[in-house]
């Protein structure tokens, strides 16, 4: 017979999460039990971004160039990028390199100033275009 004090064993907390007891380190699994601990999701949207869409937007970026270019650090650089992208939709096919380019490089010239919304609006639509 064992002798001594009764080990008290905590009380339960209630929190946020729903608990299932005992060790919580297993794989995640769903409902019939396949493993998916490493599962990754990718999308892809074909055709998600049509020329017309992305020369609108550049439209639109190039009224806010001409609107605001006093207080632009980068006012030239954008207007060459809006160039480049304008050439580029005539054979965006044979361009892609320089619509990707652009897609990429666009929204670091234009954040935090007065074009970023529509800076960044155009990259998004031109990456559309090229994936």
């Amino acid at each position: 017979m064992a002798i001594g004090r009764r080990r008290q064993e905590p009380e339960p907390v209630h929190g946020a999460g729903i608990s299932i007891g005992g060790n919580n380190m297993a794989p995640l699994q769903n409902v019939v039990g396949q493993n998916i601990s490493h599962v990754h999701q990718h999308a892809t949207v074909e055709g998600a971004t049509d020329i017309d869409s992305v020369r609108e937007l550049l439209a639109t970026f190039r009224l806010d160039l001409e609107r605001n270019e006093p207080q632009l650090e980068h006012a030239d650089a954008l207007r060459a990028m809006a160039t480049s992208v304008d050439n580029s939709l005539a054979e965006p096919a044979e361009r892609v390199g320089a619509l990707r380019g652009i897609a990429q490089a666009l929204p670091a010239l234009v954040v935090g100033s007065v074009v970023q919304q529509s800076g960044e609006a155009l990259a998004h639509a031109i990456g559309g275009l090229v994936n």
